[in-house]
């Protein structure tokens, strides 16, 4: 514990006791680099893989800059999806425990009127979705003239053509003096890195490529070889194994929902994360999964970026993945913070040459394995 006193001794005291509580040894590879420049003030950019403890190197900054003699809005954390909001609400509130902070979610498709609400009561950190915290600052309901960081968590996602004009828009309702731009993310592309120079202030660009605090050698990296038209059976099968707790990547929702569909038929209980399902359904099948009353849920891409679901054994590619980038989002959500994990990937001909690209690329030795018996077995 000791090497992580120094930088853990800075922060406020409910955030050192929470620490102590958390039962956490030393601080992550990524936590280490910017927690003092976050505290510093200085304004960051962050790449570190997937499962390394990213929230909480920006999470415990934040939390310990909030003033909570001031009734005003002090932080605003932006992230790509619904879930991944709800899940650093999450964190805030169990961090933020005792410590008289408030936070509220501002989130696209659910009830306005109820984030009005929340407004009123003047919470120091906004957590949303920038389409809906951008309307609620253009509507004046959302005051930013006091807000001292905006942080962009899976930056990546944020600063897209798609996002990045809401985004740009979002931190410029902020006094650039006062301002501290903080953006994490599991890959930095080139753009996104011009983007953020351009945004912030002179940032610091921190680029943790491994972090030696996990064994990476701990995930494990499978495939079997299947047609299109037959990945379902080798999906029911995986579904059948004992003990399996996984995550299924599949490219569009049509596809997914009949999956869901054969699986249910084939009494396999499975669960559905994906932008056409309400917020209810979302939660419902997200909160099954993590209790484990489910065992496997069928996921896009953008419903399951940047979650962390404790205890995922596999990450299935159903649907090979057209960049590097995206295999590597994907498959960290196994093997978080130093546990085991399997990625399996399911793929014809042409994706089998593509895993084994971007497998040689990232250093790892892909396994061709078979089914014989209900269990997994090497190939003959």
């Amino acid at each position: 514990m000791s090497e992580t006193l120094p930088i853990i001794a800075q922060l406020k005291p409910s955030l050192q006791l929470a620490w102590e509580k958390a039962g956490f040894g030393a601080l992550t590879a990524v936590q280490s680099a910017t927690i003092p420049l976050l505290l510093d003030e200085k304004d960051v950019a962050a790449e570190s893989p997937t499962g390394t403890g990213k929230t909480l190197a920006y999470l415990l900054p934040v939390l310990n800059k909030i003033d909570t003699t001031m009734q005003n809005t002090q932080a605003v954390i932006l992230a790509s999806s619904q879930e991944l909001v709800m899940q650093i609400l999450g964190e805030i509130q169990k961090w933020g425990e005792g410590s008289g902070i408030k936070s509220a979610s501002l989130i696209g498709g659910a009830n306005i009127n109820r984030q009005l609400d929340k407004l009123k009561k003047s919470p120091h950190i906004i957590v949303g979705t920038p389409g809906r915290t951008n309307e609620l600052i253009k509507q004046k309901k959302l005051k930013m003239h006091k807000v001292r960081i905006i942080v962009l968590d899976e930056g990546d996602q944020l600063l897209t053509p798609e996002h990045m004009e809401t985004v740009k828009s979002i931190v410029k309702s902020t006094l650039a003096d006062q301002r501290q731009l903080v953006l994490f993310s599991a890959t930095l592309p080139e753009t996104v890195e011009k983007a953020i120079s351009r945004l912030a202030n002179d940032p610091e660009i921190i680029k943790v490529k491994k972090d030696d605090t996990f064994d990476a050698a701990k995930v494990e990296h499978i495939y079997f070889r299947s047609e299109q038209r037959d990945k379902i059976k080798i999906l029911e099968k995986i579904a059948r194994l004992d003990g399996t707790k996984s995550l299924v990547f599949m490219k569009d929702i049509p596809n997914l929902i009949i999956a869901a569909e054969k699986l249910n038929f084939k009494n396999i209980p499975v669960g559905q994360l994906h932008s056409e399902l309400t917020k209810q359904d979302r939660q419902k099948y997200l909160q099954k999964f993590r209790d484990g009353n489910s065992e496997m849920l069928l996921v896009t891409d953008i419903a399951a970026r940047g979650l962390d679901i404790k205890g995922v054994t596999h990450v299935v590619h159903f649907d090979f993945p057209r960049e590097q980038d995206q295999y590597v989002h994907r498959s960290g959500r196994t093997g978080r913070l130093g546990a085991k994990g399997t990625v399996i990937s399911i793929v014809n001909q042409r994706e089998e040459r593509d895993l084994k690209r971007f497998c040689t690329t990232l250093n790892i030795d892909p396994v061709f394995k078979e089914f014989y018996g209900g269990k997994i077995v090497d190939a003959k």
